[in-house]
């Protein structure tokens, strides 16, 4: 993998960016105006990717019913992936601060391509079943956790560094039964869970140009109302959403010649996105293997630049695949 895709990767670990409220001329006149501003627009273009990477679709993969009390729980791990767009930093054009002191958005910042994925794991833990009702619980609870893993790349010599604060975050949630699963009776459930990413440091250069988002806070959280019903050796389930992202950091922008010079700027955004998603599981005697397909749109990201691989806030349907066993 070339270095510009790791800053890519990394930068999707721990970016999220305002729906329609970022202003595209955030960076101050000067000579370092071009690469803080291109900072920008790579902080904008990966920073929905963010929230597809770490939320999927279903908060706990394959199920829409509460567990049914203490005693029981289950645990996941998935991986999801998509089709990401990532910057060529090292193909960016080189700002000329003697005879230009705004980038003109001219021509397309340079992007392409590439699959992305993040895996996490899950547990759920019933804390109480519900109340009876004919054929049905009403009401049961179950405790959310995840957890996701932010490596560490690269060192103070590296051109690419990624270095979070600690490199495993745990987050925590709900799910509320709405219907206990039964023989007739589809499960139906609201889950809400929030994780909130390790603070980051990323950066990234060329030889005329450096690109860097400094002390990055993400804090995420989804809902979802999923529905559920197994059918003998197989299961669907289905359900929709909605993921806000949360988050601030100092993004900066780096002149290397012909005289060195730096410009940041501080942002504190938020992102709201819809995501609705189907799942198909298996369910073999020791655990369940679940498949997901969905799509994650809304919202508006508007760029002082455009990409060559399109908008930042276009929809994107992504894939999860995992096992999940249950007790």
């Amino acid at each position: 993998m070339r270095k510009w895709q790791l800053v890519g990767v990394g930068l999707a670990l721990v970016t999220a960016v305002d729906a329609g409220a970022q202003s595209t001329n955030g960076c101050p006149p000067g000579v370092a105006q071009d690469a803080c501003q291109m900072a920008v627009d790579v902080f904008q273009l990966l920073s929905p990717q963010l929230g597809l990477a770490l939320a999927g679709g279903n908060a706990v993969l394959g199920s829409g019913s509460t567990l049914g009390g203490p005693g029981h729980f289950s645990i996941g791990v998935r991986v999801n992936a998509f089709q990401g767009d990532l910057p060529d930093v090292t193909a960016f054009p080189t700002p000329n601060p003697t005879t230009r002191m705004q980038y003109t958005g001219a021509n397309a910042l340079p992007a392409s391509t590439s699959f992305v994925g993040l895996p996490t794991a899950d547990a759920a833990i019933g804390l109480f079943g519900g109340v009876p009702l004919p054929l049905t619980n009403v009401g049961g609870i179950d405790l959310l956790l995840s957890a996701t893993y932010v490596p560490t790349i690269g060192d103070s010599t590296s051109d690419v560094r990624i270095a979070p604060d600690r490199n495993l975050q745990v987050g925590y949630g709900v799910r509320i039964g709405l219907l206990k699963e039964s023989l007739v009776v589809p499960g139906l459930s609201f889950t809400y869970l929030k994780r909130d990413l390790p603070t980051t440091t990323i950066s990234g250069s060329s030889s005329e140009v450096g690109v860097a988002v400094r002390d990055a806070k993400v804090k995420t959280s989804a809902w979802r109302v999923v529905g559920s019903k197994t059918l003998l050796t197989f299961g669907i389930a289905a359900g929709v959403g909605q993921d806000k992202y949360d988050d601030e950091a100092n993004v900066e922008g780096t002149v290397k010649s012909p005289i060195p010079a730096s410009q940041s700027v501080a942002l504190s955004q938020s992102l709201a996105r819809t995501n609705y998603f189907v799942d198909l599981s298996l369910n073999l005697p020791v655990f369940k293997l679940v498949g997901e397909v969905g799509q994650v749109t809304g919202g508006t990201v508007d760029t002082f630049s455009e990409f060559e691989t399109g908008r930042a806030d276009k929809s994107r349907t992504y894939g999860s695949v995992g096992f999940r066993l249950a007790f």
